[in-house]
């Protein structure tokens, strides 16, 4: 004989399932999150790209009169378009089309000032909101050609141009490129795991306001089951869709951050399916808590609009300890391990840089949120008691 609590699960479970629109919210937020991370991060890689896929594009003004610069810019994949004199307002216009990285414009006492060995200036023009990247590799190639100049100017005189820089600066970067990687999307991942509150939701209010509303919920507690049982079953079929969805928004991003070539952004993903399964493992409290706050929250509800509602604001708490670390740039401490939602994320996050966190960060995550869910199931049975529950009053 089956126990009472999993004939209520299967029950639930299987009208959950019958709800077709519910379904089909759940597996498009599920499926929304790594289509926009891969979108996303695809339109960074190919911005990122494209200077060194189609060049650079750089229309020179007055280019005749200083060949040697026009010369150093081809050699660096700069296509140079020539083009006659320009009014401000014409460069602008020009430059407001997006088709080129920037505008150089040489002054017509370029030349002159240049065999004066007075500074020759040199105008770059460029837009700021502009997506066209290459103005940095266009000053770079300019402060070089600069440079060279004055070495040059410096041994006609016989000085060494060693003298330009008494100090010399090594940089050495101990940072690894998963550390700055897991920096960088920290805040992607912790959205991860939001599945946990969104894809069981629907169950947990129908299973409880949705019920009572409809007053088959008075028929069921008629049945010789205790209150116990029917809130763990009605728990555990939002439990299971909630895990469903964390499992599989998790693979999904992680499939996604291991096939874009994050590499050419400077960053990496590196997490093995391994670790990944550690993380997900101890995650799974978290839809425990999840689907037990929703069912002790609709409880409380008076009606099933309310219970939506509320819950609905209820989903934004558990972003809140995240945002308040990422804003205030705390370093991760052990604390954090012990705040649901949280710890998920500092879980995820220290993975991808690479640390051996050992056992702790993970027994803690999973305490932390299971403690909680067994709290708000405790509760749950304890207010199905009530009459005045029961009744709607």
């Amino acid at each position: 004989m089956k126990p009472k609590y999993l004939v209520v699960f299967l029950k639930e479970l299987r009208e959950s399932l019958r709800d077709k629109r519910s379904l089909a919210l759940i597996a498009m937020f599920t499926l929304m999150y790594p289509a926009m991370l891969a979108f996303l991060l695809n339109q960074w890689i190919d911005r990122a790209t494209r200077p060194e896929r189609e060049g650079i594009a750089l229309t020179v003004i007055g280019g005749s009169q200083a060949p040697t610069l026009v010369s150093q810019l081809k050699q660096k994949n700069i296509t140079i378009t020539d083009a006659g004199p320009m009014e401000e307002d014409a460069i602008t216009a020009l430059l407001r089309n997006h088709k080129i990285a920037a505008v150089l414009r040489v002054p017509a006492n370029y030349t002159e000032n240049y065999n004066a060995m007075r500074p020759a200036r040199i105008e770059l023009w460029y837009d700021s909101a502009s997506d066209r990247d290459g103005r940095r590799d266009i000053e770079d190639v300019l402060q070089a050609y600069g440079n060279n100049i004055a070495s040059a100017r410096l041994l006609a005189h016989g000085v060494s141009p060693a003298t330009l820089a008494p100090v010399q600066v090594q940089r050495y970067d101990t940072g690894s490129t998963a550390a700055r990687s897991a920096t960088v999307i920290s805040g992607i991942l912790g959205a991860l795991f939001l599945p946990a509150f969104m894809c069981g939701m629907s169950a947990a209010v129908d299973s409880t306001a949705g019920e009572r509303e409809r007053r088959s919920l008075e028929v069921l507690m008629a049945q010789p089951v205790t209150t116990w049982e029917l809130v763990t079953g009605k728990w555990l079929a939002a439990v299971v869709l909630a895990v469903f969805g964390v499992t599989l928004n998790l693979a999904l991003a992680h499939l996604v951050l291991s096939w874009l070539p994050l590499e050419e952004i400077g960053l990496s993903w590196r997490v093995s399916w391994g670790k990944l399964f550690l993380v997900w493992l101890a995650s799974l409290p978290l839809s425990l808590l999840a689907a037990g706050l929703q069912i002790a929250v609709a409880m409380n509800a008076k009606s099933f609009k309310e219970a939506q509602s509320v819950l609905s604001f209820l989903i934004l708490i558990p972003l809140v300890p995240g945002i308040v670390v990422s804003t205030m740039s705390l370093k991760t401490a052990p604390w954090m391990y012990a705040v649901p939602m949280l710890s998920n994320q500092t879980l995820l996050t220290e993975t991808a840089r690479g640390i051996e966190l050992g056992v702790l960060p993970f027994l803690l995550t999973f305490a932390c949120s299971l403690v909680g869910a067994a709290l708000a199931v405790g509760f749950a049975s304890w207010r199905m008691k009530s009459e005045r529950y029961v009744l709607g009053v």
